[in-house]
């Protein structure tokens, strides 16, 4: 056997058993989440209706924080039990949504993401404030309670 053959028998070993009986591939990061995923037109209704006003204004009941991820982003996929957890904790206090960035390049064109994962912070009387990149528990608190005046 040639050596391109051995590299494709060896590539195919890697290949998730994706689509079978007609359903698509799913990774852990997005069954796992009960997290609720943002279109342009739920963000519109939730938190601010970016077709009406170039100013900010905030439209949701409580603050929130909006991950903005992609499904082959190695530091959403480990920022992503964090946020789970933050989400039940909090819960009450903050919401917290997702925004696949790939599925909703609206929302990702509207905020400027070209970097996972990025966050936004929504206080309810103030500008939100973006984080990117990886952060770990601590620094979720500490935002939670300096931008979004909450704690647990």
């Amino acid at each position: 056997m040639k050596v391109s053959n051995y590299l494709i028998v060896a590539s195919l070993m890697f290949v998730p058993l994706a689509g079978c009986q007609g359903q698509p591939y799913k990774s852990n990061y997005e069954v796992k989440s009960n997290i609720e995923h943002l279109t342009p037109a739920t963000f519109k209704q939730k938190i601010y209706d970016y077709s009406k006003s170039k100013e900010w204004k905030f439209v949701g009941d409580k603050p929130c924080i909006i991950d903005f991820y992609a499904t082959w982003c190695g530091p959403c996929k480990a920022m992503a039990p964090t946020i789970n957890q933050i989400a039940k904790e909090y819960k009450g206090k903050i919401n917290v949504y997702k925004v696949d960035v790939d599925a909703q390049q609206e929302l990702a064109s509207v905020f400027g993401i070209t970097s996972m994962p990025t966050l936004l912070f929504c206080p309810s009387s103030a500008k939100p404030e973006i984080s990117v990149g990886l952060i770990n528990r601590g620094e979720f608190d500490k935002k939670i309670k300096e931008i979004l005046k909450v704690s647990l």
